[in-house]
């Protein structure tokens, strides 16, 4: 028999995964309008205005896939490699350790998320019951 996942636990996911796609989701947005924030730090970091768009659909792929419960381990996977990207750009740019701290910490939340109710991850990630 397999036990419940308590509803503190199961809310608690949903609510971590909210955080990440709601800021996720204002940066693939702001990415797709080409705000004067996304067009200016996109110069900062060496990126033209041409990649904007096609940045926005991978990461709005990622989110969505990391919403719908049956594939939100592909969109966990999406996602963490968009936040393996931020570090390596921010790494290339000499940006302070502190700035690198950022995508870390929001990787490891996509994670921690679908953890907190997701069995397989449960098996590759141990989390205390």
């Amino acid at each position: 028999m397999e036990k419940k996942i308590s509803k503190v636990r199961l809310w608690s996911s949903y609510v971590l995964q909210g955080i990440v796609v709601m800021f996720l989701f204002m940066g693939a947005v702001s990415n797709l309008v080409k705000t004067e924030t996304a067009l200016k730090n996109a110069k900062e970091l060496g990126y033209s205005e041409s990649t904007l768009l096609p940045l926005a659909i991978v990461l709005l792929s990622g989110i969505t896939f990391y919403v719908i419960p049956k594939t939100s381990f592909l969109g966990a996977m999406i996602l963490t490699a968009w936040f393996g990207g931020a570090v390596a750009t921010h790494i290339i740019h000499d940006d302070a350790p502190s700035i690198l701290l950022s995508p870390i910490l929001f990787a490891a939340l996509v994670w921690v998320a679908i953890g907190l109710r997701d069995k397989k991850v449960q098996s590759v990630i141990p989390f205390k019951q």
